[in-house]
């Protein structure tokens, strides 16, 4: 084929068919050697394929060698919450790191494709062309494409089923599944409506793609790995929160009692892996239970999960976990060098049993928090029901009772973070840097920004077989009109300054329409943009557009995107693949109301000496993604905790007067808040 791009695309199209079946549209088809496939799977009517991809016999991928790989059956759900499943991943990760360029991997993931479990499969193959240097120019397709019934019901893909097999065999035009924006439930109950953002399909990308990058128990070390695990999953819960207040809603509770009933139930209305076992459901005031799946993992009881947070707790309050040696290790961010508090705090959390510093003692509680939850309808496998959406990295964020469960995991982060010491102002203050104005400008209209529906289109048959038909998925997302920032800002020095400018946005008013404090509004704090500019001496007007937002990703990349693609650029194809994780563009901005409801913006400027980290020569820097993703190879690119100034309380007193609301620190020159209205339109957007 062509190029590396070409020769592992196909390997994510059709993930649930054989191997032989064509993809591509029916141009491509792998060619296995000593193959013994009935001619019926490797041919389909009208279809006849011009690239023939050849698969030589392999003697490395025997079953044997995939270890636990084998473990998972096919047709069943993938869970990376679960231990067992993790082993499954790592080894069969391991059997494709051995390969040696994108030759060799596309022939070992082939002949080991219908072996295992389809999305430990697209898990595995996506895990090693992020890792291996040799491979990054080579993008990952939109996992919308490759396992669409994770986004639409069942019912809306078998009308499609029914209607490709209705069809004239000479008709060539599409057929469209429209899906949103009504999503999974009726506006009866309140929960349901928020379904569209839950249920949003770059959102739900956006947490498989992050632990994709920054996964427990693979062995993998990233910087800041466990303060990402923080903060990008409390920017998701402030993003949630704000939603909720959008449409009247009260703000997510922590799920904090195990003992009692979680009130709310989810149906999610998917099937599993493009397979037609539908994902477990969970009725109203269903009772959590002891784990007893022992058949893909450890009894785990509720009491431990009270027993690892009581532990948690205690850590953050002594000041100190307790390694497996028995040595004391400070929780402090403080630090000049060595991990801060927050990143140990969370590898324990979260847990990564590779880098917790005592495991059997400080536990699992957020992954098996996820496993109690997705096994709570039917959690000792007496029904043989498959377990809940919660239990998936790629549709967890479905349900809502992620949030309450992760509402809880940001508590602890929270307690401990109030343990720390306010910023000092000489750590929040920039002298010589002022900010005269600032505020957004959209459609020559100031401080007004629109939000309403917009409409993606995926090709379902990617991942689904329609017959050889191309079925497109059209989904309704909410979006937003782009806009402008505007900042001027007085450089009062005699030279030159690189400045970090940190953009925030929160609701201006709490749920019973008061004014918050800074303590109350701390954690709404929404990060929208952080970059650097170079100022010179005096007045700087300073414009950059919500596009190029340092949380967001890039549009998801379709198959047939790629396919066109060609041979591109090799650094910039590699931005894609790591950058390209990051918030959804079109979730931006939270939706706002009709009438239009009050936020609030805070500008911060910091000096730029201060925030750099040094990283080698020659690495890629992106825009894209950065403040959730960090960056490809190098150290996270701001030295200062994430979410600042935001993460700790303030101190009580800020030049001398009490610091009472946010906007006590815009008293500071190199601080301003600005407000503005977010109008919800309520219809498609041009």
């Amino acid at each position: 084929m062509a190029n590396d791009q070409q020769r592992l695309l196909y390997l994510f199209e059709l993930p649930q068919e054989p191997i032989q079946t064509p993809r591509g549209g029916g141009s491509v088809q792998f060619k296995l050697e000593n193959d013994d496939t009935p001619p019926s799977v490797a041919t389909r009517v009208g279809l006849s394929p011009s690239v023939s991809v050849p698969v030589p016999e392999r003697k490395d991928v025997a079953l044997q060698d995939l270890g636990t790989a084998t473990s998972i059956p096919m047709g069943s759900a993938f869970s990376f919450f679960l231990a067992s499943h993790r082993r499954a991943a790592k080894d069969l990760c391991n059997v494709f790191m051995k390969t040696n360029g994108a030759e060799d991997l596309m022939q070992v993931a082939a002949r080991v494709h219908g072996k295992v479990n389809e999305t430990l499969f697209i898990y595995a193959i996506s895990f090693v062309i992020l890792r291996k240097k040799e491979l990054h120019s080579v993008r990952l397709p939109t996992m919308v494409e490759v396992f669409p019934s994770r986004f639409v019901p069942q019912e809306a893909l078998s009308r499609a089923q029914l209607q490709v097999n209705r069809m004239d065999p000479n008709q060539s035009e599409a057929v469209i599944i429209e899906h949103g924006p009504e999503f999974s439930g009726s506006p009866v109950k309140p929960e349901h409506r928020v379904s569209y953002w839950r249920e949003d399909y770059g959102i739900n990308v956006h947490h498989w793609h992050w632990h994709l990058i920054y996964p427990p128990g693979m062995g993998v070390d990233r910087d800041r790995k466990g303060e990402l695990f923080y903060y990008m999953h409390q920017q998701i819960i402030a993003r949630y929160d704000i939603e909720r207040l959008s449409l009247g809603l009260p703000r997510v509770q922590k799920l904090d009692n195990w003992r009692v009933p979680i009130e709310d139930g989810y149906f999610p209305k998917l099937t599993v892996n493009n397979s037609g076992r539908a994902w477990g459901s969970r009725q109203d005031n269903t009772l959590p239970k002891d784990f007893r799946r022992t058949e893909i993992g450890d009894p785990v009881d509720i009491t431990d999960l009270e027993i690892w947070r009581a532990r948690l707790l205690g850590a953050i309050h002594q000041g100190y976990m307790v390694d497996r040696n028995g040595d004391k290790v400070p929780l402090r961010d403080d630090v000049t060098s060595g991990k801060r508090g927050i990143d140990i705090l969370a590898d324990a959390l979260e847990a990564d049993a590779d880098h917790s510093v005592n495991f059997p003692y400080y536990g699992d509680l957020h992954n098996i928090g996820h496993d109690i939850l997705a096994f709570s309808h039917d959690p000792d496998n007496a029904h043989k029901e498959e377990m809940g959406v919660v239990g998936d990295l790629g549709t967890s964020l479905r349900d809502p009772v992620f949030f309450r469960l992760h509402k809880l995991v940001d508590d602890l982060f929270q307690e401990y973070k109030l343990t720390q010491p306010p910023y000092k102002e000489e750590e929040l203050f920039f002298p010589g840097v002022r900010i005269g104005r600032a505020g957004v400008v959209r459609d020559d209209e100031a401080d007004v920004l629109l939000t309403g529906w917009n409409t993606r289109e995926f090709e379902a048959s990617r991942g689904i077989d329609f017959n050889g038909r191309p079925v497109i998925l059209r989904l309704t997302h909410l979006d937003h009109k782009p806009f402008d920032y505007h900042i001027q800002i007085n450089n009062d020095l005699r030279e030159p300054k690189e400045v970090t400018v940190r953009i925030y946005l929160a609701p201006k008013f709490n749920g019973r329409e008061q004014e918050m404090n800074f303590m109350e509004q701390r954690i709404l704090w929404c990060e929208l943009y952080r970059f650097t500019v170079h100022l010179k001496p005096g007045k700087n007007h300073v414009v950059r557009s919500s596009k190029e937002s340092s949380i967001t990703n890039l549009e998801e990349l379709t198959f047939k995107d790629l396919e066109n693609s060609g041979p591109g650029n090799s650094s910039e194809q590699s931005a894609f693949n790591f950058c390209g994780c990051g918030w959804p563009q079109h979730m931006l901005l939270p939706r706002g109301r009709p009438e239009g409801m009050a936020f609030q913006l805070f500008f911060m400027l910091t000096d730029y000496a201060k925030d750099k980290v040094s990283n080698p020569g020659g690495v890629r820097r992106c825009a894209n993604g950065v403040s959730f993703c960090g960056m490809q190879d190098a150290k996270y690119p701001d030295a200062r905790p994430m979410g600042f100034p935001f993460d700790r309380r303030p101190a009580p007193t800020l030049q001398g007067l009490p610091v009472n609301t946010t906007a006590d620190y815009a008293r500071l020159g190199n601080a301003f808040m600005h407000d503005v209205t977010i109008k919800f339109l309520g219809e498609k957007l041009n």
